[in-house]
């Protein structure tokens, strides 16, 4: 699947169909940034879904587009925890049963967060690609359908639908930058907002420890790296190495990419909280902490920085207080 198998019309299509489960969530002007960058920058936060990330956009996308057959059988999926908790809140709304499975370091809220939605949830890996190889090896062959976390069309579609309310708030954007990982996110943005917009630049932000979408780019092929601690978990997880749709289409259509250090994501949590007092999760911030760069953003450019997630503990936030303070 290329830029030419996906039309505007797509993004619109699937924005009407899953307009019942998500928030059209606000573009809002930061004006510290703006003045320390001297740009015109906007934050899109999507961490005031309903579930606190993007990721029920994808996963809303593609579980409405299930038969009733599909749907009795149950779904299944696996996680860094966002995605999980997408499947497991669309499901609970449509009645079907949902298992998450998830590698030992995804972070308690995010495991308990799914667990008020009522899935079940299998724990057992080291890492998001031995969960996901379950999920393929033993759980599809069972007849349950595994809604993938980013390498499918119809969550690629579902997560651009963002791309859309970008550009009715602030149709004179020309750049934005968003979190980098499997690519499902950045895909969808890309390929709506450049079937619209052909020169707009798009950003990709990880971290960087494991940055496997980058490593990838690099290589020239999806490649596997081992996950390391990091603020920025959701980042966390390969694209695949058979992977069909987002490595191409983050080679194609994303600018540039950048990685930032755990102390700048780290600044980041904590520049978003002090100057628009919200807590956001490290992949959440990642967009902060490349803006906070000298230079990063070049002067007089109409910027939107992508807020992807709010699924930080506590714990954590005290600490990166603590250490600043």
């Amino acid at each position: 699947m290329k830029m030419k198998d996906i039309s505007a019309r797509d993004f619109w299509t699937a924005r009407k169909r899953i307009a019942h489960f998500i928030t059209r969530t606000p573009l809002v002007y930061s004006p510290a940034l703006s003045l320390r960058t001297g740009c015109n920058i906007y934050l899109k936060l999507e961490n005031l879904q309903e579930i606190g990330a993007f990721k029920i956009r994808g996963a809303a996308n593609k579980i409405i587009s299930l038969t009733p057959e599909q749907r009795s059988r149950g779904v299944a999926t696996f996680s860094t925890g966002n995605h999980g908790m997408a499947v497991a809140a669309v499901a609970h709304k449509l009645g079907i049963k949902a298992l998450v499975c998830m590698s030992k370091h995804v972070p308690s809220v995010k495991v308990n967060n799914i667990k008020r939605w009522g899935a079940a949830i299998l724990q057992e890996w080291d890492s998001q690609d031995d969960a996901g190889k379950y999920c393929v090896d033993v759980l599809e062959k069972e007849g349950i359908t595994i809604i993938p976390p980013y390498d499918d069309r119809d969550i690629i579609i579902g997560q651009g639908t963002i791309a859309l309310e970008i550009l009715e708030d602030f149709p004179e954007v020309d750049t934005v930058f968003v979190p980098l990982s499997g690519g499902g996110l950045i895909s969808g943005i890309a390929l709506c907002l450049k079937s619209i917009l052909e020169d707009v630049e798009i950003t990709g932000i990880s971290m960087e420890k494991s940055a496997v979408m980058i490593e990838s780019l690099k290589a020239g092929h999806p490649v596997e790296l081992p996950e390391e601690k990091t603020l920025a978990d959701s980042l966390l997880g390969g694209i695949g190495l058979d992977n069909r749709y987002t490595f191409d289409i983050t080679r194609e259509t994303v600018d540039k990419t950048v990685q930032v250090s755990e102390k700048e994501i780290a600044n980041g949590i904590a520049y978003i909280m002090e100057n628009h007092k919200m807590i956001v999760e490290g992949a959440g911030a990642v967009g902060i902490a490349c803006a906070l760069r000298k230079g990063a953003v070049a002067k007089g450019k109409n910027a939107v920085i992508v807020i992807s997630g709010r699924g930080i503990d506590m714990e954590t936030v005290k600490e990166i207080l603590e250490e600043r303070y």
